[in-house]
């Protein structure tokens, strides 16, 4: 091993960082070498401040974001509308609340259902309270 390099501080205030580095030969004492070729260390490239990986990275997270929290309940929503709309007379539904029963009337914002057939008991609702077809599932 002939050149074995340690770093160390410097005594002298003339050098800005304050850490200097000299290789040391066999015998102890700090020897000077260029490197081949060249009088001047090579100049290193400055890093990027956000390198492109990390924003390939961001603009993923923000596609993933917007489709869990925007696109996925606007087409449920979506879908609850259209079965609003396909609604007709003898379908089975369940409303919000659990009652089940079978659609006997529709108007505008009200649908009248039979939830009983024994006793012919109805129900006027307001058509957002439904939940679910149950005869189309």
């Amino acid at each position: 091993m002939d050149n074995m390099w340690i770093l160390a501080q410097a005594q002298s205030s003339d050098t800005s960082s304050g850490i200097s580095s000299a290789p040391v030969g066999s015998e102890g004492e700090a020897t000077t070498a260029t490197p081949s070729g060249t009088d001047t260390p090579p100049a290193q490239k400055p890093r990027p401040a956000f390198p492109p990986s990390q924003l390939i990275f961001l603009g993923l997270m923000f596609v993933l974001m917007y489709v869990i929290l925007f696109r996925g309940p606007r087409k449920k929503q979506q879908q609850h509308k259209q079965m609003m709309q396909d609604l007709s007379k003898n379908d089975r539904v369940q409303t919000i609340g659990g009652i089940i029963g079978t659609v006997v009337d529709t108007r505008d914002d009200e649908i009248t259902l039979k939830i009983d057939e024994s006793n012919n008991t109805k129900i006027k609702i307001v058509r957002s309270a439904i939940s679910r077809n149950m005869s189309k599932d």
